[in-house]
């Protein structure tokens, strides 16, 4: 198999996954369809993102980008609402309950999601034509340099302590998202996957205490939990930055060898 036809292979796996999300949400059969339309979507752009300058993979992945702005409050309000009933605070929870499922008719009727769909369903042949045309070029070697730009960016970002940690959980992200689309071209040393997950997981725990407390400045039944959420939040960041420290260690570039 080519690496272009890995590529489509992989595109059509990620297109069922997300038809298959998206008709549960329409259905709503579990509260886990959005997450997972969510999951395939950031595979997906992980997968675009390294041929972005090309115009068939700039092409979809801005329609992607839509759906995400389009479902990221949407999907905030979910694990709010989590947060809530698991607080005990059913009341805040139900009152939201009410918005999550306009929100899920609005995103089912979107001119956004159904663009986004009939990119994604054209976008085999707009590949196979590019490739054909030559627009693609040695798009092995393209991917391998992006990955590695991506890998210097995430390496000068863990060496500045001032650097913004929301921006710095960006940018984990991708590159372990990044690593899970090209394992074989992905500079990422395997013993520094677990350490990237490890941050992931902590920085997002993090972001989500700190979105919660800005909207409990904006929602006042959610003032009663700010100052428990201010409290998780910084232990929080405190132990990210520990998983952030590991992962500066696990990215080193190796000491060349003396001869």
């Amino acid at each position: 198999m080519s690496f272009i036809d890995s590529i489509v292979a992989q595109v059509l796996g990620l297109e069922v996954g997300l038809h298959h999300a998206y008709a549960r949400l329409a259905c709503r059969t579990d509260g886990e369809a959005l997450h997972d339309l969510r999951i395939n979507l950031r595979k997906l752009r992980s997968l675009l993102r390294p041929m972005r300058r090309l115009d068939a993979p700039r092409e979809l992945d801005a329609a992607a980008a839509d759906v995400g702005r389009l479902t990221t409050p949407v999907r905030d309000l979910e694990v709010l609402i989590v947060e809530l009933d698991r607080q005990g605070f059913h009341d805040q929870a139900e009152r939201r309950r009410h918005l999550l499922e306009s929100s899920y008719g609005a995103i089912e009727s979107s001119a956004t999601l159904q663009r986004f769909m009939a990119v994604l369903d054209a976008w085999p042949e707009r590949m196979r034509e590019a490739e054909r045309e030559g627009e693609l070029g040695d798009l092995r070697e393209r991917v391998r340099i992006r990955l590695q730009r991506q890998l210097l960016r995430l390496r000068q970002a863990l060496a500045d302590p001032a650097f913004d940690r929301h921006a710095l959980r960006l940018l984990v992200k991708r590159m372990r998202y990044a690593h899970e689309a090209y394992p074989r071209l992905s500079p990422i040393p395997g013993e520094a996957i677990h350490a990237l997950k490890a941050v992931q997981s902590a920085l997002g725990d993090w972001h989500d205490h700190f979105q919660w407390c800005l909207k409990a400045d904006q929602e006042m039944d959610l003032l009663v939990l700010k100052d428990r959420w201010e409290i998780a939040g910084a232990a929080e960041l405190k132990a990210a930055e520990v998983e952030l420290s590991i992962l500066a260690e696990c990215l080193e570039p190796a000491a060349p060898k003396v001869a």
